[in-house]
């Protein structure tokens, strides 16, 4: 007999919308013993039936959902299914913008809470982020090697969160060859190199791919500073897009040298690229104090923010990297600012803008919103997948 986790009475509000999660909070009790990871089924408070879901009894969210159907087991045919399905919308993605990488499997928002999959080639590279998905591992890879036989499989599952649903951290090969030590994409006519088994995440950050191809639309003779570049997306993007100069800024020398590679992939003059290794924060204030002043600059910091008690000063950093970024602008300058906190909601992180304005004494236009990529889609049950905003700002 499957285990039950009862909610608390009047918790089940959530779950009647179709929210995937519980949290601790909601739960009455634990009907049956169940292992960190096992599929239970959720019942409210009278014993009704709700959703199967994965339990994780070390972490906050206490269950991820699974399925709204209670026929509907966990198994080898449930992922194909869900695989098949998160595929045609990135069959259609591929052709629509030419592409050879993105997103397969956005976690909740494809019916698979705490899986990220990302697709580059043909190489799979798999995270898997919750006590329900590393418990499902096996027939997840068996669906995996069914809908993709050419594919080689790569674990990356070697991220901090993991330890909040009491996993360890794995890498390495699943099954097939090695990834190279760079791999070559190709992204609205760039060419570039993403590092699976060192890099970022997976390797590379598809989810900012619309906003490097608008980056494209506003360098045409401009001066870019680049900051927080990673290998350097957005820099190739400004410089087809007919830049004077970029300068990217990473912490990561490692990261700056594929970004140089990057540039010389594409054939483009490496003579209007420079590739600092330095503190942005600190940057930013020498350049200020110096008097350097840019047309352009994009702002994609790594994410400020992990938990609510983080956010007030997530803001204060947010607000005073953009002020400073402000004050290096010449009078019509452009300002590509992202967040990628998911805690951050997009009005906030505008105030924020706003406010930094005022410090800054400059006005501001919003011009532009951006979002994650359309291989990033946010279930409307789930809008906390909505993670990244971003605005293109004209400051006055």
């Amino acid at each position: 007999m499957t285990v039950r986790l009862i909610l608390a009475k009047g918790r089940e509000k959530s779950l009647l919308r179709r929210h995937p999660w519980v949290f601790s909070g909601a739960v009455a009790r634990l009907e049956g013993k169940a292992s960190s990871g096992e599929t239970i089924d959720v019942c409210d408070s009278q014993g009704k039936w709700l959703a199967r879901a994965a339990y994780s009894p070390q972490s906050q969210i206490r269950a991820r959902v699974w399925s709204w159907e209670q026929d509907e087991s966990v198994d080898i045919d449930f992922f194909v299914r869900r695989l098949q399905a998160a595929q045609l919308l990135r069959d259609w993605l591929a052709r629509r913008d030419d592409l050879d990488s993105y997103r397969l499997i956005a976690g909740e928002s494809d019916g698979m809470p705490g899986v990220t999959i990302d697709r580059f080639g043909n190489f799979l590279v798999l995270q898997l982020l919750s006590a329900g998905a590393e418990y499902q591992r096996a027939p997840l890879i068996a669906a995996l090697t069914q809908c993709y036989p050419d594919c080689a499989i790569y674990d990356r599952s070697d991220v901090s969160v993991r330890k909040k649903e009491g996993l360890e951290l794995t890498q390495g090969v699943v099954c097939g060859e090695l990834p190279p030590p760079l791999l070559p994409i190709t992204e609205h006519g760039m060419k570039l190199l993403v590092d699976i088994q060192g890099g970022h995440k997976t390797g590379y950050y598809l989810d900012q791919r619309d906003s490097r191809l608008a980056t494209r639309r506003y360098a045409k003779d401009r001066r870019v500073l680049n900051c927080f570049s990673y290998t350097g997306g957005f820099a190739v993007s400004a410089l087809m897009g007919g830049c004077s100069e970029v300068i990217s800024v990473d912490t990561s020398q490692a990261a700056l040298d594929i970004a140089r590679q990057n540039v010389e992939l594409n054939g483009l003059d490496l003579s209007k690229a420079q590739f600092l290794r330095d503190d942005v924060f600190k940057l930013l204030r020498t350049y200020r104090d110096s008097g350097e002043k840019f047309d352009l600059i994009v702002m994609d910091p790594p994410k400020f923010v992990e938990n609510k008690n983080q956010l007030a000063g997530a803001c204060r950093g947010y607000k005073d990297i953009n002020m400073l970024a402000m004050q290096l602008l010449n009078p019509g300058g452009m300002l590509l600012t992202f967040s990628c906190s998911g805690l951050m909601a997009t009005d906030l992180f505008q105030k924020i803008i706003a406010d930094a304005a005022l410090d800054a004494r400059r006005d501001v236009q919003f011009i532009e919103q951006f979002r994650q990529a359309a291989d990033h889609p946010v279930i409307a049950s789930y809008p906390e997948g909505m993670y990244l905003k971003g605005f293109a700002c004209r400051v006055l």
